[in-house]
């Protein structure tokens, strides 16, 4: 019963690390910040591009900080429950 209960302290300490996680990716003056929950912080545009660039870029740079903030809970997931993922 203590190991469960150990676990899940555990499982809200990743939870709360994660949030502090800050991955930031900018392409073309657009910049995307995400924390390692996957959770959009911030983003900020470019103004010089127009509305399809911006659109387009946006998806880009949203997708890859998003696929790394993924691979970040991932790892940080494996050193706490030992599965891998």
């Amino acid at each position: 019963m203590f190991d469960k209960i150990k676990k899940l302290n555990e499982l809200k300490e990743l939870e709360n690390s994660l949030g502090k996680e800050l991955v930031e990716k900018e392409l073309r003056g657009v910049k995307v910040v995400v924390n390692g929950k996957a959770e959009i912080v911030s983003i900020e545009l470019n103004p010089e591009l127009t509305r399809e660039e911006q659109e387009r870029v946006l998806k880009e740079c949203a997708n890859k900080a998003l696929e790394e903030a993924k691979i970040i809970m991932a790892k940080k997931a494996t050193a706490i429950t030992g599965f891998n993922f």
